[in-house]
């Protein structure tokens, strides 16, 4: 028996208190195993991440949907032109990895002012040369950041 309300599928792990604020809204399916192509039909909208390729062939099997969701930046797992030709709006998350994209840098920075991948490797084959490998502190340094993203 329908509910009435929309029907979406959750097709790769997403947190769960987002699965929950779905829930209130709409019925909701978790389903990362099942053959997407058998499925899709059923479903007004998809969230996914990036495993799931959103096909033109898939597309054109995904008779109800109306939304595709991807949990993440880019959508070059999703054929945009079909699914706009299909009337399927494409909607991303374009901000969802700044805080992580930040940290990663600095983490990138400070491994590389510290020669740390260099260490970690000669340690790895058996060398210990502390001395050879202390980089400089950041400490009292200006740093400049470019981003290209």
């Amino acid at each position: 028996m329908s509910s009435g309300r929309a029907r979406v599928l959750v097709r790769e792990p997403i947190a769960e208190r987002g699965i929950e604020l779905l829930r209130r809204q709409f019925d909701v399916d978790v389903d990362f195993d099942s053959e997407l192509s058998e499925r899709i039909g059923d479903y007004d909208a998809i969230l996914i991440r990036s495993a799931t390729k959103l096909t033109r062939e898939l597309l054109e099997r995904a008779h109800r949907l109306k939304v595709i969701g991807r949990a993440g930046v880019g959508v070059d797992n999703v054929d945009v032109e079909a699914a706009t030709r299909r009337g399927i709006v494409v909607a991303n998350a374009p901000e969802s990895t700044v805080v992580s994209a930040a940290e990663h840098t600095i983490g990138l920075l400070v491994a590389l002012s510290r020669n740390i991948p260099q260490a970690h490797a000669a340690l790895k084959n058996g060398e210990w040369a502390r001395s050879r490998y202390g980089g400089v502190e950041l400490a009292d340094k200006t740093l400049g950041v470019l981003g290209f993203g």
